[in-house]
């Protein structure tokens, strides 16, 4: 699937559809370039799940879990992951096997540790179509 968004609250709201369908331990990986509006989606994939709390992006924590929604979601950025060995320190297993939804920034980083049924969204920017144009690929739904 492929969505095209000009506004920040159309990134915010292809997030919520996705989080409102997303089902206990799935997986969606999340990539793109800085600045592309990650967060954003992320805060409406939170919305999708109901979830009350601030979503801030982790990328100091690696993982923050938001469990006030329909579903935990385990939102992780690892970005900062220097070694894929690094998930196995923070029990990433737990989350990626558990009940809840995770949600993986910067995926590609760890693509070896990804289940090859998670779901794979990639945002990009396209500055001759604006600067709040994104187009939105999603595979693995």
């Amino acid at each position: 699937m492929i969505f095209e968004t000009n506004s920040e609250k159309e990134t915010f709201d292809i997030g919520k559809m996705l989080g409102s369908k997303a089902q206990p331990g799935q997986i969606f990986c999340l990539n793109g370039d800085l600045g592309v509006g990650k967060t954003v989606f992320t805060k409406g994939f939170a919305a999708g799940l109901e979830i009350q709390e601030e979503v801030n992006s982790p990328t100091f924590t690696i993982v923050q879990v938001y469990d006030d929604g329909k579903l935990p979601l385990y939102h992780f950025d690892v970005y900062r992951i220097g070694d894929p060995e690094e998930m196995y320190e923070i029990g990433f297993e737990d989350y990626f096997y558990g009940e809840g939804v995770c949600l993986v920034e910067w995926s590609q980083l760890i693509e070896e540790l990804i289940p090859e049924d998670a779901v794979q969204i990639i945002i990009e920017k396209n500055l001759e179509k604006g600067l709040d144009y994104r187009k939105i690929t999603v595979e693995g739904i």
